[in-house]
């Protein structure tokens, strides 16, 4: 969950869910599988932080195992394979947890295995072979590429005052904000050229980390290019199916005692001729976060709810899909990652082909808008994990904001929807009790917020990954972030900051009502 949602979470979770589980109830039966996804974890995030991001085992200790919290083990029980771009995590512990793993695949970055798997199983897992998009960037103008001109600033956009939001960004501490709010970098685009640009030491434009759950907006970028071609209807039944051999594979994998099924469409038919409620889910549900599915991730927390899939070598499809109706479909808000892993499982099924899927990012998004450092992780199964787990930088998700911004527009080629950018900044139904604070995928302003333009929008991640789209301003400003053991990065606190750097911008109103569909 993104740092901004448990804050909204903190606020509404006696109002959305159940009473706290009585004081008997509170034994964590679950130890064994909470320690086996923080090795999981660990794994992961060391297998990608050296081959992704290219960060030294130091570094990676010091900034991104320290701000995912918990007790990381030491170096002497992690085995790092630099030939075959793996990790092991848990080696010689001797205490019947098992090593988890993680191994670099190509075009995807790192990818989990599962418990039982060893690096002899590495070459079962997903590749995508997509050549890299022709061109060096080093010698391509800002956006498509990364040359950017030193030129005098714009009339009315004051030096000073980006350098003072650059200052009150990365000393949180003199700013009133907390230790563990750490900045990696901070970049703010006024008219579609970068104003300004600073990094933390160690970090650069081409530096890639994880975007947690700001993730969750590219996911909402694919679907609507998808629903924009036809292929998926945003009031609609999500049109999920499973192909039998992954059924059966699944099946194998995990030892279930059930018989062998092939499941039928989407829900999964249970023994019984009562109809599901849940072939009312639509797409747009799931993006509103307005599922009514039964709340995992909130109910019990990451490692049994969708960190078993993050990093537990689970089927995160499966596992989305594996959950019973609680409550009517868009009456209710609950921020559960499964929810938008059920709108890419939909993208997958549209597609029909694992490897026009596993290409599809690149080819309807990435590289037709420059995103050459954007990496998109996916489980063993091959389901792109679009909740979390995308490695990118700074430039990439201020790119895919600027699209945002000019309304599904690159250099005058159509590749969103104009509607579906209104989709995305218009406030779920479920949240309007509350502030109307989110839309499709994307987070906004709430109502109460009244010293920032009410038009802004942003994407949204743990650890304090923003990219923010203020259309008044024709303004980007993406922060990343290694923000850990302290409050929410205050994201609106920083666009107040901004735009006194700059001429003052339009009439910002917040899209209202419902978007019509696509």
């Amino acid at each position: 969950m993104s740092t901004l949602a448990r804050g909204f979470a903190a606020s509404l979770l006696g109002v959305l869910m159940a009473s706290p589980l009585p004081a008997q109830d509170r034994f964590d039966y679950h130890a064994f599988t909470n320690t086996l996804v923080d090795r999981g974890a660990q794994a992961l995030h060391t297998c990608n932080g050296l081959f992704v991001s290219h960060r030294t085992l130091e570094q990676i200790y010091a900034g991104e195992l320290r701000a995912a919290g918990g007790q990381p083990l030491p170096p002497e029980r992690v085995q790092i394979d630099r030939t075959r771009g793996a990790v092991a995590v848990g080696v010689g512990a001797g205490d019947g947890i098992p090593v988890m793993r993680a191994a670099l695949r190509q075009g995807l970055g790192c990818v989990v295995m599962a418990p039982d798997q060893t690096l002899d199983d590495i070459d079962g897992l997903p590749v995508l072979r997509t050549p890299p998009l022709p061109g060096d960037p080093a010698t391509i103008p800002w956006p498509d590429g990364d040359v950017v001109p030193r030129e005098p600033l714009p009339s009315g956009v004051s030096r000073e005052g980006l350098e003072a939001a650059g200052r009150w960004a990365f000393d949180r501490v003199a700013h009133g904000g907390h230790a563990g709010q750490v900045t990696l970098s901070l970049l703010v685009v006024h008219k579609g050229d970068i104003v300004f640009e600073r990094y933390a030491d160690g970090v650069d434009f081409r530096t890639r980390t994880r975007t947690w759950s700001a993730a969750k907006s590219i996911a909402g970028a694919l679907i609507g290019i998808a629903v924009g071609k036809g292929m998926l209807k945003l009031d609609e039944p999500l049109p999920i199916t499973w192909p039998p051999d992954e059924v059966n594979e699944l099946h194998y994998r995990h030892r279930s005692r059930m018989p062998m099924v092939t499941l039928e469409p989407w829900p999964p038919a249970i023994r019984t001729e009562a109809p599901d409620p849940r072939h009312r889910l639509t797409l747009r549900h799931v993006l509103n976060m307005s599922s009514g599915l039964y709340p995992v991730d909130n109910e019990y927390g990451g490692s049994i709810g969708s960190g078993l899939s993050y990093f537990g070598g689970w089927n995160s499809a499966y596992q989305a899909s594996d959950r019973g109706l609680v409550r009517e479909p868009g009456t209710v808000w609950d921020y559960e990652n499964y929810d938008t892993l059920l709108g890419m499982l939909a993208l997958k099924s549209a597609i029909g082909n694992d490897a026009d899927y596993l290409e599809y990012p690149r080819r309807e998004l990435f590289d037709k808008i420059g995103m050459r450092n954007t990496v998109p992780g996916v489980d063993r199964f091959g389901n792109f994990v679009l909740s979390s787990q995308v490695y990118t930088n700074a430039r990439d998700m201020a790119r895919l904001a600027l699209l945002y911004l000019n309304r599904g527009v690159w250099k005058g080629e159509r590749i969103l929807p104009e509607s579906w950018v209104d989709f995305s900044r218009t406030p779920a139904p479920a949240t309007a009790r509350f502030g109307n604070f989110y839309g499709g995928t994307w987070w906004l302003v709430q109502d109460a917020r009244t010293d920032v333009p009410q038009d802004a929008y942003t994407m949204a991640g743990a650890q304090g990954q923003y990219a923010i789209v203020v259309p008044s301003y024709d303004l980007v400003i993406v922060r990343r972030g290694l923000d850990g053991g302290a409050p929410g990065f205050p994201t609106w606190d920083l666009v107040a900051q901004v735009v006194k750097a700059l001429p003052r911008g339009r009439e910002a109103k917040k899209m209202v009502g419902v978007a019509d569909p696509i």
